[in-house]
């Protein structure tokens, strides 16, 4: 069945809060400047704020409702959307709905972390029980000895090389170069990626995103009010969200995406053709590919001859996360999920700045989250089109 579309809901005042590679500040510090900078985009009060979404992996011991308290805020809807890399969309398709029926006027989605020196060694030790009891007890701390699971996995079924791997991470670190927030500003060439120290066969050092402090923001309301206010907005032309897909592969060399992208696509009225830019969810390339796959751009398996043939840079035929995507910008724990969709909204509104594509006006951003073992259980998706005031 086609899905209830989202006339009339829009979204606006896209924020990023500069990244930091180590912070003493709190999430709660991070999560505060990009909602106090998309409100003040907006001209909205934070007494006048009705509607707030929020994900962090850092937030702990408090949750979204202590965080209000902190922040002075009594919002009538409050949402908490923990899928990390996924949390952006799923966060957008939660508050738009939420405006569409009348329950709240206006949603700040806001995304936020810290990183300490021990923030990721504390994140990682409380992830998932299928970390505590499938990994570390083999020494592997984190998610490169998972990812290189599925690299190589991929790798062997599909026959693709480091190379084409490689071919994502230097076209974005070329993106990164336009991007004066990006932590990533040095040049990466091919033979560099290839030439990097190995972390877990066959992932090496540019294959993994850099844990970084940061946070990123939108806001969710109505059309009709970001006319009045004067704002720049994108329409949702659809989504879809899908967890635990294909849960009886042996290993995951596809995602949720796939499950359910022809409803995305018939539901914005749209085909590949018509995407202006695209952001995928890119903690490692290979899961970037994947996205290329199972989004409609190639067919499974020829991601590697895909990225052979395309130009992936902004002033290319198919710009791939324009912003550096988190591989050259860094991974600001759960704002990592809204990196690749603050950043198409820039572009669909001409607010992209350095990493603008030329008449923007169509814009995928998917989402991937929550790894456990050997594949990722949450997957998101949207696309949205500028409408300029």
């Amino acid at each position: 069945m086609k899905r209830q579309t989202y006339d009339g809901v829009v979204l606006a005042a896209p924020v990023s809060v500069p990244y930091v590679r180590y912070s003493m500040e709190t999430a709660h510090w991070w999560i505060a400047r990009a909602l106090r900078d998309t409100l003040n985009t907006a001209g909205i009060a934070p007494q006048d704020l009705d509607g707030l979404s929020i994900s962090s992996f850092s937030l702990f011991p408090d949750t979204p409702v202590g965080l209000t308290q902190h922040l002075g805020l009594s919002p009538r809807w409050l949402d908490t959307v923990p899928t990390g890399g996924a949390s952006g969309v799923i966060a957008l398709r939660r508050a738009a709905r939420a405006v569409q029926a009348g329950d709240v006027d206006v949603v700040a989605c806001v995304a936020g972390d810290t990183n300490r020196i021990d923030s990721f060694r504390t994140l990682l030790s409380g992830f998932s029980r299928f970390s505590m009891d499938a990994t570390f007890p083999y020494g592997f701390g984190g998610p490169n000895a998972s990812f290189a699971l599925l690299m190589d996995a991929y790798m062997e079924e599909y026959g693709t090389s480091r190379e084409d791997f490689g071919r994502i991470a230097v076209a974005q670190r070329a993106n990164a170069l336009h991007n004066p927030d990006a932590l990533m500003k040095t040049p990466l060439t091919l033979d560099q990626y290839m030439d990097a120290r190995m972390i877990s066969d066959p992932i090496a050092l540019f294959d993994c995103v850099m844990p970084c402090a940061g946070s990123e923001a939108f806001l969710v309301m109505r059309e009709d009010d970001a006319l009045r206010r004067g704002l720049p907005f994108a329409r949702i032309s659809g989504t879809i969200e899908r967890h635990n897909a294909f849960a009886d592969d042996p290993i995951q060399l596809c995602g949720g995406w796939g499950v359910d992208i022809d409803e995305l696509y018939q539901m914005a009225d749209a085909s590949p053709e018509d995407i202006d830019v695209l952001q995928t969810y890119d903690d490692y390339p290979v899961i970037s590919m994947m996205q290329f796959e199972d989004l409609g751009f190639c067919a499974k398996g020829e991601g590697g001859a895909f990225v052979r043939s395309r130009d992936l840079t902004i002033s290319g035929d198919f710009p791939h996360n324009t912003s550096g995507g988190q591989l050259s910008v860094g991974q600001a724990g759960a704002a990592g999920g809204y990196l690749g969709l603050v950043e198409a909204l820039r572009q669909v509104t001409d607010q992209a700045g350095g990493t603008q594509v030329p008449h923007a006006r169509c814009a995928m951003v998917s989402g991937f989250g929550m790894i456990n073992y050997d594949r990722g259980v949450c997957s998101a998706a949207a696309i949205i089109q500028g409408a300029c005031t």
